[in-house]
């Protein structure tokens, strides 16, 4: 069984993502129904909790959009948690070394290969498996200077799907200004360091973007999983442009 995000990527790329910080079955909705082809669920910086990030899954079993949640760090009973809900991705902030990508991996894998505790939640999900574990990928995020130094050793994890980039916190760890996150020379030549890591590694290079914009930019760095924005920039924009339109500001 091939992933949600392998087979989406086997079709084209990059992949576009939406992010989803509070609780709503809208937003992944009009994500979706925009085109986009990934919904990232933020249990980091949020207001979800697991419940909510649970039901959100459930909807989204039954719209054209793969899902991934963002998780702080590698503990396994959360892990375990989201994909059990349905979770086709989880994306562990803060990875530092090879030993803590490896210990997510093994978070999502059933013994003897791992430690992820069997329980699936949604009946839709099956019992196999080998099928259960092909479909939940684990990305480790990159977002620190001591993430970057180790760069080559966390791509070439085995069972990797990939990294994600994390530019704010990227540059405040290498003591840039955050609102140069995705365009500051030195963090430029950070994120296609990152970029030719994942490439040798045979991983996929995913970011968060911010923007339509810095997404254009991440896509000419040769990344394949750009998030673009959370609901909350997205509804502040639609909400602009409709009263622009208003009032005759175009």
């Amino acid at each position: 069984m091939i992933s949600a995000l392998r087979a989406a990527l086997a079709d084209r790329a990059p992949l576009w993502g939406g992010w989803i910080t509070g609780p709503t079955v809208l937003g992944p909705e009009e994500f979706a129904r925009a085109g986009y082809d990934y919904v990232g669920f933020d249990a980091q910086h949020s207001y979800l909790d697991d419940a909510a990030i649970a039901g959100m899954l459930r909807h989204a079993e039954h719209l054209p959009i793969a899902t991934a949640v963002r998780l702080p760090n590698a503990d396994p009973a959360p892990i375990g948690r989201v994909l059990d809900a349905g979770a086709d991705a989880v994306i562990i902030a803060m990875i530092e070394s090879a030993e803590q990508a490896a210990t997510a991996v093994s978070a999502a894998r059933y013994p003897p290969a791992g430690v992820r505790s069997f329980g699936p939640l949604r009946p839709a999900l099956g019992r196999d498996l080998i099928a259960l574990e092909s479909r939940a990928e684990v990305f480790a995020m990159i977002e620190t200077a001591a993430a970057l130094a180790e760069v080559e050793q966390i791509c070439a994890v085995p069972g990797l799907a990939g990294v994600y980039v994390g530019p704010a916190d990227l540059a405040v760890s290498m003591g840039m200004d955050v609102a140069q996150a995705t365009t500051h020379p030195g963090l430029r030549e950070a994120m296609t360091r990152i970029r030719q890591a994942a490439s040798a590694a045979g991983v996929i290079a995913a970011i968060h973007g911010g923007s339509g914009a810095a997404g254009r930019t991440l896509a000419g760095l040769g990344y394949q999983m750009i998030t673009l924005a959370a609901e909350s920039q997205a509804l502040r924009c639609g909400a602009l442009e409709h009263l622009n339109e208003a009032r005759g500001s175009h």
